[in-house]
């Protein structure tokens, strides 16, 4: 069974309430139309209630499948934003909710953070600007993560390492340069996210040009920084560096260069990139010559999940983008409940 059919059934064992904000959108609405009624997820639509169901009915689709969030009930929305304006970690006040709350995506967010859905899923109408400006400020970062990034998983005919032949890679869409600091924030969020999504024991490698210290300067200096802060900050997890790829994922390679003990080196099931351009280059190459499909980019770090899926995604690249979302939203709240 393929990553993704693991993935499609664990969603199904617990389907997930999701919110789309961009839900009079022809692709969203089929999107979640299909998945809803599959049974992956509880999909829900919010916006004008009364004009989504006459849409959907237009379109052929049984409006049963849905739920609705009536942004133009204001009965609804003071109670999502008292509900919201309660929590003690919020950041908006209940003036400056209420004038936010005619947009649909921040009244989805303003429920996902209450617990009414689970995931938050937009895209297409809004830019990425836009869903992580209203990420930041509505459900915000996770405890001790100040980075937002994203992280996409390969499935490489041929690869033996990783994790059954997968690897989880980031940064690749988000950071351009990311800091020390940033960077031990990848790492970290990446290591959660693969649990949340695939249950995985994270072996997280730090990749650079050098493997422990064969190479100098500040390109590695920054990498080993990063390396520590992760260390210190989450000593639980297995995340090691500064290594170079092939030290990182070979095991042969890794028992020439490595000289001590790595429970990473040669093992890893993450590589977190040093930055963008690498980040981007490397995921291409995996794709073009490995002949990967490459799943993702997902969004990490925020207190939940957000997708940021591609304006020009086929409605079947956006089913499984919700659904990843879904199973990822799952797991996370079954971390926070241990």
């Amino acid at each position: 069974m393929g990553m993704l059919e693991k993935i499609y059934e664990k969603a199904k064992q617990n389907p997930v309430k999701v919110a789309f904000p961009e839900a009079s959108n022809e692709k969203m609405m089929q999107a979640a139309y299909e998945t809803g009624k599959e049974g992956y997820i509880i999909p829900v639509l919010v916006g004008p209630e009364e004009e989504l169901r006459l849409l959907a009915g237009e379109r052929g689709y049984d409006p049963s499948v849905f739920t609705y969030a009536d942004t133009q009930d204001e009965a609804r929305k003071n109670a999502v934003i008292a509900n919201y304006v309660a929590l003690p970690d919020t950041r908006l006040k209940e003036k400056a909710l209420a004038r936010r709350m005619e947009n649909p995506l921040y009244f989805a967010m303003a429920m996902q953070k209450t617990g009414e859905v689970g995931v938050t899923f937009a895209g297409i109408d809004n830019t990425t600007g836009d869903v992580l400006l209203a990420g930041q400020m509505m459900i915000g970062l996770m405890p001790g993560i100040s980075t937002v990034s994203s992280i996409g998983i390969c499935d490489i005919p041929g690869f033996e390492g990783g994790e059954d032949g997968l690897l989880a890679i980031g940064d690749s869409a988000v950071c351009t340069n990311p800091t020390a600091r940033q960077l031990a924030d990848i790492a970290i969020s990446a290591c959660e996210t693969v649990e949340s999504l695939l249950g995985w024991d994270a072996r997280c490698a730090m990749v650079s040009y050098s493997t422990l210290g064969s190479g100098q300067g500040e390109l590695v200096d920054k990498v080993v920084d990063a390396v520590r802060i992760a260390k210190e900050e989450r000593p639980d997890l297995a995340i090691d560096g500064e290594f170079q790829f092939d030290a990182a994922v070979n095991p042969a390679v890794a028992a020439k260069k490595v000289k001590r003990e790595s429970a990473v080196a040669g093992r890893a099931n993450v590589v977190i990139w040093p930055d963008l351009n690498v980040g981007n280059v490397g995921v291409k190459l995996i794709q073009q010559f490995g002949h990967a499909d490459a799943y993702g980019p997902m969004l990490q770090g925020f207190d939940g999940v957000i997708c940021d899926c591609s304006r020009g995604a086929p409605v079947s690249e956006i089913k499984g983008n919700i659904i990843i979302s879904a199973v990822r939203a799952a797991g996370l709240a079954k971390g926070k409940q241990s």
